[in-house]
This record gives structure tokens, sequence and C-alpha cells, in this order.
């Protein structure tokens, strides 16, 4: 008697196998038999409502982009020790990366880390930019 587990091996099995064609047909299926509406690409977000500042659209996202704006010279050696940990560069890319500021040290990175990440800098001297993305 075969497993769930195989059940599930055998059906994705057969749906890779399905042209695209047929992959819509049977997602239409599945929606009129079982009354949903299947979502592309995961959960829906809704635009926020334009406001006059604009930290809060920046605090509805999720993902941000963290970008080192300028570290002061006498900053350099702490900053740079910080990117290090951060980035995972070693010290002449770090070095290179923090003189030539503004550079973006993380495309993209959930809220509590870029957050962390911006303290960890601030801390060092730097100065740090969060934009949601």
């Amino acid at each position: 008697m075969p497993t769930q587990e195989q059940n599930i091996e055998k059906l994705v099995d057969t749906l890779s196998e399905l042209s695209v064609l047929d992959l819509s047909k049977l997602k239409k299926a599945l929606e009129d038999k079982w009354d949903v509406k299947a979502a592309a690409g995961g959960p829906v977000m809704m635009a926020a409502a334009p406001s006059a500042g604009g930290e809060a659209a920046a605090e509805e996202a999720t993902d941000f982009q963290v970008t080192l704006e300028e570290s002061p010279a006498d900053k350099k050696i702490a900053v740079i020790k910080v990117v290090r940990e951060v980035t995972g560069l070693g010290l002449k890319e770090a070095k290179e990366l923090v003189e030539g500021a503004p550079k973006v040290l993380k495309e993209t990175a959930p809220k509590a880390e870029a957050e962390e990440i911006k303290k960890k800098l601030t801390d060092a001297g730097a100065k740090v930019a969060l934009k949601g993305v």
C-alpha cells in the first residue's frame, strides 16, 4: 500500500510532465471544483495610501536595501570592521567599499536584519540609509 509521501511524489512527477497550457486548465478546474481563486505570486499586498510623510510608506516594506552613505575618517577602522562582519568581505574589499561610499551593503534584507545592520554601523560612526524594496 503506497504511503502518503509516495502519493505526493507521484503527483509531483505527474504534474511536472504537464505543459503550461494543461497546468492552466488544471488551475481553472481546481478553482471551479473548490470554489476558490488562486493568486499568482503568493499573498497580495495592498498599496499604501499616499501620505504626507514618505516614512509611512517605507514602514510598510518588508525588505530593505542597506546603503552606507558616509564614514568619518576618524571612525573608518571601526566601520570597516562592521562592514566585514555584515558582508563577509575581506579587509581590502571592505576598505574599498567604505572609502567608496555611498555604496549598497545589502541589496535586500528583512526589516529586523536591516535595522540591526544600521544600528551597528551608526554605533561605529557611519551614516546609513535604509530604503524599502
